[in-house]
This record gives C-alpha cells, structure tokens and sequence, in this order.
C-alpha cells in the first residue's frame, strides 16, 4: 500500500498564519489598525491610551512608553494644588499679587499684566489649564513645594512613571544656555515633566469618576478643562462631544493632548502623546486630530 505524505512543518507554519489572517478582525481591532496607520503618517515617536468608561474597551498604542509631557504636567500640579486645598494649606479665594519676577516665558498671559495686578489661586488654577499660562505654573509650583510634592503625590496615586521634572524658570533657564532648540530637545537632559499616556489616561478616569482628590474638586478641575482655549489637536475634527483636555507643547518635537470625550451616556478617555518629531507642527498637530476624530466617531456609531 502507499503511504500518505505528511504535511512538511514549514507548510504547517504558512497554514497557521494564514488561518490567523483569515480571521476577522473585531471592529475594535479595525479601530486600532486604523489609528496605526494615521501615526504611520508622521514620522514620530507616538503614544496613545483610549478608554471608554462605560464599557471598558481600550486602545494601547505605545501607552506604556514614558514620554515627554510639556505642559501636560500641569494637570498633576493641579491635582496637588486641590490636594493642599481640601488639606486647608491654602484657599481657592486666596489671593496672590503679580510681581514681575515670577513672569515666565511662553505661553499664558499674566506675564503680560502689570505689576501689582490681583488674582486668586483659582484664576492662577484656571489660567494655567486654559492658557497653559507658565507664570500661573511658576508660583503654583512655589505655593505646592515643588516638583517633589507633586511627584510623592504622584506615587501615593500609584503613578510611578509620573515625574514633575522643571519649574519653567528652570527649564527656560536652560533652554536658553544652549545654541539651538533642537539640540536642547536632542540632548533630552531637560524634560519638563514624564508620563505614559496611560498613567495620565488612569488620573483622567479618576477625575471623571469623582475620586481624584474628592466630587468637588474633581468635578472643578473638569470646568477648568472644559474651558481649554487651544483646540488644534483632539478637538480639531470632533463635533458632537465635550472635549476636557489639556496640550502640552514644544514642536515641533512634542506635541500632547490629553482629555476626553464626553457625551450623553459615554465617556472616552483619550491621551496622546508624541515625540522626537522633526517635521511640520501642523502637520503632527493634524494628525492628532485626525486619531481623535477616529476615536469619537467609532464610539458616536457602537452602542
């Protein structure tokens, strides 16, 4: 009698694989192909965290990846802030005097008041998330204790890739004792601040849950967001959605945004974060844009 032939082992191989590929994939699976290929686009370093809070469907694309998170870390600055507020340190109605050697570079706009000029810890609050206002930042940081407060709070939250890094006077120290802005973001011995997208996906989650800090204060720092003013990233093709986020800046190398997408009956996480680009800013900018877009529309069509 013949015998039958056996199958060779590197057609066992090239079987199994193509039976994988047969599969279908889910249409969440559709959802972070497609995000891959936007990224795909631009030539960047990209983290991406995507979490819908109703029903646990998430996306991780590089989320676990410590990245540079500009002014993104203002958001743990400000958890501190209402920390040490609902400790009685200090009050919201507390008020605080402009003095020009507090002003700070950059983005924000008290440093274009006049010395003497009134605000309280809120306005310095609200001015630092809506305005990204770097003066506002300086004399929170002062008011908390530093970079170290921020960061033993991160840790007490169980965010230990989460570092506060530079006060801007530091940072903008050091940007200017270097010969290009490019070499300074090529050096990397300056970060002003790192996190994963989703360690700062995880924070967000608590404060549309209520527990960062408590209900009060999460839902404050929620209005602050809210009011956001630069609107080039996440929010740039979404409609039908309010979108609480916050950017964080230094292109064309990084360019962040960090919020969520919230309407009747969802919540969508979203944090991206992207580096070592050296390309058009508006065109990483557009990019983003165009990952959220996905975002919002796959959750504006799933139940």
């Amino acid at each position: 009698m013949r015998r039958s032939a056996k199958a060779s082992p590197c057609f066992l191989i090239v079987l199994a694989f193509a039976t994988l590929e047969a599969q279908p994939q889910s249409p969440l699976q559709r959802l972070q192909a497609s995000i891959e290929r936007t990224t795909k686009s631009i030539n960047a370093t990209w983290g991406i965290y995507v979490k819908s809070l109703e029903t646990g469907d998430e996306i991780a694309v590089g989320a676990d990846r410590r990245m540079e998170t500009m002014s993104t870390i203002k958001i743990p600055l400000m958890v501190e802030a209402f920390e040490q507020i609902k400790a009685g340190k200090f009050k919201l109605t507390d008020k605080y005097t402009f003095a020009q050697a507090d002003s700070q570079p950059g983005t924000g706009t008290i440093q274009r008041l006049d010395p003497g000029a009134v605000m309280t810890v809120k306005d310095l609050l609200t001015m630092m998330i809506i305005v990204s206002d770097n003066t506002a930042t300086e004399v929170l940081y002062r008011m908390v204790g530093g970079p170290d407060a921020v960061n033993r709070r991160m840790d007490a939250l169980g965010m230990k890739n989460t570092r506060a890094m530079n006060i801007p006077s530091r940072w903008f120290a050091a940007l200017r004792a270097v010969p290009s802005t490019e070499q300074f973001y090529r050096d990397g011995k300056n970060p002003f601040g790192l996190s994963t997208p989703r360690e700062t996906g995880r924070l967000l989650e608590m404060m549309e849950r209520g527990t960062l800090v408590d209900k009060a204060s999460s839902d404050l720092m929620l209005q602050m967001m809210r009011a956001q003013l630069y609107r080039t990233r996440i929010p740039r093709y979404v409609t039908g959605y309010r979108i609480p986020h916050k950017t964080g800046d230094f292109l064309p190398y990084v360019g962040d945004d960090v919020g969520m997408l919230e309407a009747e009956g969802k919540t969508i996480i979203v944090s991206i974060f992207t580096g070592n680009h050296f390309g058009s800013g508006e065109a990483l900018e557009n990019a983003i844009g165009l990952v959220a877009k996905e975002v919002a529309d796959y959750f504006n069509y799933r139940p």
